[in-house]
């Protein structure tokens, strides 16, 4: 136990944590410490009597919710952390609804929908009212349902809203408020809600059954909310609800960091916060431990140009630290090069390693030039915000059937896999099952279940009690059997395992791998104590609920990955790295040109900006490109207003009229790595690493294919007993296989174990080639 954690704080942020009663609003500037002080205010509490059991703590990330209870441990000691309520407003709702979602009609087992499950919902209403699908898009409709959810605002009340009726009426979608009904109803008779629904549901719940509303208020006497600056309206009034009787409210955020928006958070609750309870409390935090002196400047001078802030001033004890850098190309593919040059320099005069860097963008879009020059350097990266782990169409299959073991009303489903792996039930025989299911007001699986009373074919109907029998049998494992000894019994039943097992194309082994890593998953959720110390709850339920919840920043972010990180400025937030690249900064994109029509949405751009620069701890880079591609068309920018913001005495313009002049391999700004650096060999183009989160470009749903090195041979045709060898065990002058290059002679080796990089010559596959040997397999012939 860590009897002098108060003594391990600074002045403001002691003051925060000391406060015990009544409403508190801590002010978290950037890098000032705020996760520290919310855990530590947590172990506070209960030092002082507070119960475990009492304290609700809401966070936006699961990553952040373990991170919480990890350091509530340490300074506590023991296990009482576990008892704590802490997770995402979604998860800690979904956790509470499992045992009341029946006294507003939902089943306590009902199924939580993904954004592509709830879309294909909103396609398949669409449809049935025999709308365009290309007029109305789903993604689009599903949106706007979405937007009314996160304002409390139910099918009917949207419906009879004038103004939004005119807005609809304006874009010629009359029929939004109509689908929106229909697919609350489909929702509800699938026993199935989508992530808003999480928080309306529950909101509705509160709202309308008192003894639910009246056991949470008495239970959670003390509420915390981390970046209460992205709250919604449904977050807000649910906290409202919960915090009524006790007001022992706790939030904690920064005002200069609410960039969610367009997912429905609102400035306002921040900002009106001390209006809304009495006496409250405010705590500024404005020592800042992340950034230079010379970066913070630039952060505390660009955010001032907003108008709607709380008043505060970062400071910091670090090092004046270098000027930041601001970089104009000629165009994007320029400013990728200079990206990627840039870090191979950084690499090699300042030892810094991958991790350390990120490449920050204002759109996905803007990716393709920095991965380009990021593989012809032979440097790895992975895109963060690209397609989950969990989104992948074999896993989806998969999980799709364990969904229907759990909810057999689950719809979506079940139309998923009534006829994966193929099993003589087509699209005409799933038509005619909907189609009875809308007509009888009754269920997909009773129709399934029922079905020799609704004329199917013998053929078909044998087809489909061979399913239903199957899913039953599934369902009968459930009370004396784990998740993990389910799911093998679904691979093996279905036949799916062996299915992908026989696909023996590059595709085919990595979705083979992925469901094996699904099961793995599975198996490690099961032998893993709980909250409570205990194998408990390791039902297939609870670990579906596990993975759906998962949130953007929790899939895919290994930290410890020796790789640069690309992503979005939304993405970053929370993070922190050595060197930051905040590229595009050129007005229409930076600010982005759909987002400039009001002081507000400019007002959320500048905080973007403000995000970006408070990553960086110690190297920050700026730059933009006169002109790039947008949209098939080349298009000549302005350099964004932002940088004008920019307090001179801190602008390094030394790159800033260069252009192309400072990119080439004879340029002396580079210190003479020029072509050095480059390596010139495309090595990432062989490589081809299967595991989920893989650190390689292919790991990326927009990475692009490299041209081939026009010497290389690409007609080898690997040894029928092609195996890789241990890359430990490699020397100089073994004799190779290469599945691309053919057979070579190792020439030389470098790196430490784990990370080894041979030099390789192929005399029939374009000579000497870099190969990074825990990616490129290599088999030795001749030792």
């Amino acid at each position: 136990m860590n009897t002098n954690y108060l003594n391990e704080l600074n002045e403001r942020q002691r003051e925060a944590v000391s406060h015990i009663n009544g409403p508190l609003m801590i002010v978290a500037g950037a890098g000032s410490g705020k996760t520290k002080v919310l855990t530590t205010r947590i172990a506070h509490l209960m030092r002082n009597g507070v119960d475990a059991f009492n304290i609700l703590a809401l966070t936006f990330t699961n990553k952040a919710a373990r991170e919480m209870k990890e350091r509530i441990e340490r300074i506590l000691g023991g296990h009482e952390a576990r008892n704590l309520y802490i997770g995402t407003f979604h998860s800690v709702f979904a956790r509470i609804l499992r045992s009341e979602a029946h006294k507003v009609g939902y089943p306590n087992d009902f199924t939580i929908y993904d954004a592509d499950d709830a879309k294909s919902v909103v396609k398949t209403v669409i449809n049935e009212l025999n709308l365009d699908d290309k007029h109305y898009k789903p993604n689009l409709v599903y949106n706007r349902i979405s937007a009314a959810k996160n304002s409390l605002m139910s099918p009917s009340e949207y419906q009879h809203d004038y103004y939004i009726q005119q807005e609809d009426m304006r874009a010629n979608r009359p029929m939004i408020g109509k689908i929106y009904d229909l697919y609350a109803k489909r929702c509800y008779k699938n026993g199935a809600m989508d992530f808003d629904d999480l928080l309306y549901v529950f909101y509705h719940l509160l709202k309308n059954v008192p003894e639910v509303l009246s056991k949470y208020q008495h239970k959670f006497r003390y509420i915390m909310i981390d970046e209460y600056q992205d709250t919604n309206p449904a977050q807000y009034e649910i906290i409202k609800l919960l915090g009524a009787v006790h007001e022992n409210i706790a939030v904690v955020g920064d005002d200069a960091q609410s960039i969610y928006s367009f997912r429905g958070a609102t400035i306002q609750n921040i900002l009106q916060f001390e209006k809304d309870y009495d006496g409250v409390k405010v705590v500024k935090l404005e020592q800042n431990y992340r950034c230079t002196k010379s970066i913070l400047d630039v952060a505390n001078q660009v955010i001032k140009n907003n108008k709607g802030q709380i008043e505060k001033e970062l400071w910091t004890d670090n090092d004046e630290g270098e000027k930041i850098r601001l970089v104009r190309t000629t165009t994007d593919n320029e400013e990728g090069k200079f990206v990627a040059d840039t870090i191979a320099e950084q690499k090699l005069r300042n030892h810094y390693e991958n991790r350390d860097f990120v490449i920050l963008y204002r759109t996905n879009a803007q990716s393709r030039s920095f991965e380009e020059s990021l593989r012809r350097m032979n440097i790895p990266y992975r895109i963060f915000g690209g397609l989950s782990f969990y989104q992948r169409k074999e896993i989806k299959d998969f999980v799709a059937y364990l969904r229907v073991i759990i909810n057999t009303r689950d719809e979506e489903a079940l139309k998923r896999i009534i006829n994966y792996p193929a099993r003589g039930i087509g699209k005409t025989t799933l038509d005619k099952v909907t189609l009875i299911a809308n007509e009888q007001d009754i269920t997909f699986w009773q129709v399934l279940t029922s079905a020799a009373s609704f004329g199917f074919k013998s053929g078909t109907l044998e087809a489909i009690d061979g399913f239903v029998t199957m899913i039953q049998s599934f369902q009968s494992q459930l009370a004396k059997s784990n998740a993990y000894d389910v799911a093998v019994q679904v691979g093996k039943s279905t036949n799916i395992v062996k299915e992908l097992f026989n696909d023996k194309t590059t595709e085919g082994l990595a979705r083979y791998e992925n469901v094996q890593e699904l099961l793995n998953s599975i198996k490690e959720f099961t032998e893993t104590p709980t909250e409570d110390g205990e194998l408990l709850e390791k039902s297939l339920g609870s670990y579906l609920q596990q993975i759906t919840l998962l949130t953007d920043a929790d899939q895919g972010t290994d930290e410890n990955s020796d790789v640069v990180k690309l992503m979005t400025i939304h993405a970053a937030k929370g993070l922190e790295f050595p060197v930051v690249f905040s590229v595009g900064l050129e007005e229409t994109l930076f600010p982005n040109n759909m987002a400039i029509n009001s002081r507000e949405e400019l007002e959320e751009e500048r905080r973007l900006f403000y995000v970006a620069i408070t990553r960086a701890k110690s190297k920050l880079w700026v730059t933009y490109a006169n002109s790039r591609y947008r949209f098939g068309n080349l298009v000549q920018n302005e350099p964004s207003r932002f940088i004008d913001e920019i307090p001179e005495k801190h602008v390094d313009r030394s790159y800033a009229g260069g252009g192309v002049r400072n990119m080439g391999s004879s340029s002396p700004s580079w210190g003479g790595i020029g072509s050095a650096a480059r390596g010139g060999n495309n090595m990432f183009d062989t490589m081809k690493k299967k595991t989920p989160g893989s650190p390689t470009p292919s790991s990326s749903s927009t990475a692009r294919p490299m041209p081939k090195p026009a010497a290389a041979s690409s007609n080898h045709t690997p040894s029928a007993n092609f195996t890789p060898d241990d890359p430990n065990t490699m020397e100089v002058g073994m004799q190779v296989e290469h599945q691309k290059f053919g057979f070579g002679t190792i020439t030389q080796l470098e790196g430490a174990a784990n990370n080894r990089i041979a030099t390789v010559n192929f005399p029939k596959g374009g000579g000497d080639k870099k190969i990074m040997l825990n990616y490129a397999k290599l088999m030795i012939i001749n030792k």
